[in-house]
């Protein structure tokens, strides 16, 4: 009768919980086999973090002879935190405990090297600023880039990779009075320059030297561009003549008698190239020292490497960042420096 409620589900719940408590319980070894597998899973995974760990403490031990291998790992080594979290899906996908504590090496290792970059070092207190730019010979508005330097207001202004020099020279006239242009590299100052000439590091001017007379005394202003790394899929990697020119002005620098000495520039490398420890070591980067992150500053649409420098030598950086992007492939950067 439909009045009559049916007692079919009440009966078919009883039989299911009757079936359940007479299932015969998971044997124990099954559990032990399942807490054995998570440690058992993801060996290679759990292989590739320490190799990633070698690489970011052994950078240097990397041969440049094949393909100059060792410098392609050093330009890019900061990227290598990105196998962390690569690692780490990798471990939640196979579900390993091995690879998920293996991961732990190289986070920490990363953190130790590079963590400290990421902290904003920026202070207040300088007595000059100075930009650096590769304004790119091809650059479609060489007037527009030049007028974004001049409001960046610095003090010194050093370009590299110069066109047509004119346009620079009409644009930034009226806020810095005093230039010095050799070929395809240029600098521009609020106050007098003397002493400027060519340093020979290439067949042709690619580095000039001058002294600013701050008022708070001279300083050697070194401004170059180092030959362009080349890649070429039978040579690979080509750094012998940007390798030749870095020498070349570390021995014009060692000879410089000013006590305060700038290096500012496109050196085609970062400062963990140990290629370019000849020029980086006897010096600090601005960015390293009183920056806030790693600064990059090349490709300007999605920068990769910090290859643009301002190296300091007796002097004291308080702050240092990067302007916008102007029309160039490079991001001009920029240093408050205390004399």
């Amino acid at each position: 009768m439909s009045g009559t409620p049916s007692r079919e589900p009440r009966e078919t719940t009883l039989t299911t919980i009757l079936d359940a408590s007479s299932a015969p319980p998971e044997p124990a070894g099954t559990r032990r086999t399942h807490h054995a597998g998570i440690w058992r899973r993801g060996r290679i995974a759990a292989l590739l973090a320490p190799l990633t760990t070698l690489v970011m403490l052994g950078h240097a031990l990397v041969p440049d002879r094949a393909g100059h291998l060792g410098s392609l790992t050093e330009t890019f080594l900061p990227w290598t935190g990105l196998v962390v979290p690569l690692l780490l899906v990798c471990a939640a996908v196979r579900r390993s405990a091995t690879a998920a504590a293996a991961v732990l090496l190289p986070a920490l290792v990363w953190g130790l090297l590079h963590g400290g970059t990421l902290t904003d070092k920026q202070t207040s207190g300088g007595d000059l600023t100075v930009v650096t730019h590769n304004v790119n010979e091809h650059n479609p508005r060489p007037g527009h880039t030049a007028r974004a330097l001049a409001a960046s207001d610095a003090d010194v202004v050093a370009l590299e990779e110069l066109g047509d020099s004119s346009v620079y020279e009409k644009a930034l006239a009226a806020d810095y009075p005093y230039h010095s242009v050799r070929d395809t590299v240029g600098l521009w100052s609020r106050y007098p320059l003397t002493d400027t000439r060519t340093v020979d590091i290439a067949p042709w001017p690619r580095a000039l030297r001058a002294t600013v007379r701050t008022p708070e005394g001279p300083i050697a202003v070194y401004v170059a561009h180092l030959l362009s790394v080349r890649f070429s899929p039978t040579r690979g990697f080509g750094t012998d003549a940007r390798d030749r020119a870095a020498g070349r002005l570390a021995a014009a620098l060692r000879a410089e008698p000013l006590p305060r000495a700038l290096l500012v520039g496109d050196l085609n490398g970062t400062t963990d190239d140990g290629a370019l420890s000849a020029l980086t070591s006897p010096m600090h980067s601005a960015q390293e020292t009183a920056g806030a992150g790693f600064g990059l500053t090349w490709p300007a649409a999605f920068p990769l490497a910090r290859i643009d420098h301002i190296l300091l030598r007796g002097v004291e950086a308080r702050s240092a960042w990067t302007l916008p992007a102007t029309d160039s492939d490079h991001l001009p950067v920029a240093a408050s420096l205390r004399l």
